[in-house]
């Protein structure tokens, strides 16, 4: 893993929260969370980073900062599981590979693939219900859509600036770019609808679908801030709800197959 400083702050805080978590879970019912959904360069990375600072300033408690798990999300749940980090290969957020799954678990580099993606689903659902993280991909916005204090944000943009970024971050040409882009946005939708049967297009799945063509990546920032205030406001002013069980959510895992 990438040893950057707002990474290795993050693991950090994920080890201290996996630790404190029972703790934190029985003193309150339901604890904020985001989930960004995106299209291929929509600026999921960009936004995620600028949320961060927004949400300490707006939703921060002392020694609980926000944490951003982009596409790293992965790698740091394996860490919490004690499995090691290049099993994150064996789950792409495309098809599994069942030729190289099945020789993997006869050589017992890892458990079955089923087994290995409820575990990281789990993980990811525990997470959330410590809350104060900001998801990207991995279908968390599935996975943890039975809690009521998270926001889920679908990112789109349009072909030409997704290519125009694309180019950009890759330093490549026009023709790589919409491959690249083709390929890693199906792989997405194939993944989510083989374990949950969605669609990410469904603009139903989400509390919020934000274009950031013409929207600046600080106001898309702020924009997703003010709407997590304001569904926060609401939830206060209704009973509590219950957490669901931590085995309980991602039973898609199993169909996998």
């Amino acid at each position: 893993m990438p040893q950057h400083t707002y990474l290795e702050q993050g693991l950090t805080l994920l080890e201290a929260r996996f630790k404190g978590a029972p703790a934190q879970l029985a003193t309150a019912a339901a604890r904020p969370f985001i989930t960004l959904t995106r299209e291929t360069s929509a600026g999921a990375t960009t936004v995620g980073q600028l949320l961060v600072p927004m949400l300490d300033e707006a939703l921060g408690e002392k020694g609980q900062p926000w944490v951003f798990l982009d596409k790293n999300l992965l790698a740091h749940a394996l860490v919490q599981l004690n499995l090691p980090e290049r099993l994150a290969q064996h789950l792409p957020e495309d098809r599994v590979s069942e030729i190289k799954g099945v020789i993997g678990e006869f050589m017992g580099m890892h458990p079955p693939l089923w087994e290995l993606e409820h575990q990281v689903l789990e993980a990811i659902l525990h997470l959330a219900q410590v809350g104060r993280a900001i998801f990207v991909g991995r279908a968390s916005f599935m996975v943890t859509k039975s809690l009521p204090a998270g926001f889920h944000v679908r990112l789109i943009a349009s072909p030409e600036v997704r290519i125009r970024r694309t180019m950009a971050l890759l330093n490549c040409d026009e023709a790589a770019a919409k491959d690249h882009i083709q390929r890693t946005d199906r792989g997405r939708e194939r993944y989510l609808k083989a374990r949950f049967g969605k669609d990410p297009e469904d603009p139903h799945l989400y509390d919020l679908v934000i274009n950031t063509d013409r929207i600046t990546p600080k106001t898309t920032a702020r924009i997703i801030v003010s709407s997590l205030c304001d569904r926060l406001a609401g939830l206060e002013s209704t009973p509590p709800f219950p957490l669901p069980a931590t085995g309980a959510a991602p039973q898609a895992a199993g169909r996998a197959g």
